[in-house]
């Protein structure tokens, strides 16, 4: 049996930290007296992902399909979820090399599918191995086209609340990933890949981490 289908009605991304959840707060002092994110502190695991990754820039061209990847799959579920899952979903996935993936075939399909270690969303799976074939297929840099859609000014957000679900910049995005072949790439997902890879800032203005954004 492959995992649950996803509620459409779950927020996305890093959840408690995030406008989607609908979550109104402010920053919120851990146990080392450092202020954060709420949603950093709503889980061991996220701490570490808040403090080194979410928010910094990535420019190469695996990490950025890895990001898009993963927030597709996580897409209706709780991005802890996929967190939990991320070595083995690089394990499946050839670390995300999108020349490897490209070439999957109906053998890795089933391959994906019986394996417990990630998310066995079938209709995720051959969307991440189109979306492979479609980075293959550009004409430019995969790379570029993500980072051209970075917004030239943003608001700092205050408390998570001011936290947007999707913005104009990324539903250009969305629309021009979509123009090329790339599937599972709603403004939503497009606005959680700005947020992880640091198109956008979007720690609090009191979050200790938000200094060290893109």
């Amino acid at each position: 049996m492959g995992d649950p289908q996803p509620d459409p009605s779950a927020p996305t991304g890093p959840d408690a930290g995030s406008g989607r959840a609908g979550a109104p707060g402010g920053a919120v002092t851990g146990p080392d007296g450092r202020p954060r994110c709420p949603w950093a502190l709503s889980a061991p695991e996220y701490i570490f992902y808040h403090d080194d990754e979410w928010g910094r820039p990535v420019r190469d061209r695996a990490g950025l399909f890895e990001r898009l990847s993963l927030e597709a799959f996580q897409s209706g579920l709780s991005w802890l979820t996929v967190l939990r899952k991320r070595d083995a979903f690089r394990a499946a996935f050839a670390d995300f090399d999108p020349v490897a993936v490209a070439a999957f075939g109906p053998a890795d399909v089933e391959r994906l599918v019986a394996d417990a270690g990630i998310i066995r969303n079938r209709r995720k799976i051959l969307a991440t191995i189109t979306n492979a074939r479609a980075l293959l297929a550009l004409d430019g840099s995969f790379e570029e086209l993500i980072w051209s859609f970075r917004p030239v000014t943003t608001a700092v957000p205050l408390v998570t609340a001011d936290l947007p679900a999707a913005t104009a910049e990324s539903a250009a995005l969305a629309r021009e990933l979509k123009s090329h072949g790339f599937v599972f790439v709603g403004p939503t997902t497009a606005y959680a890949l700005m947020q992880a890879c640091g198109l956008v800032n979007d720690h609090l203005a009191a979050c200790a981490v938000r200094s060290l954004g893109g």
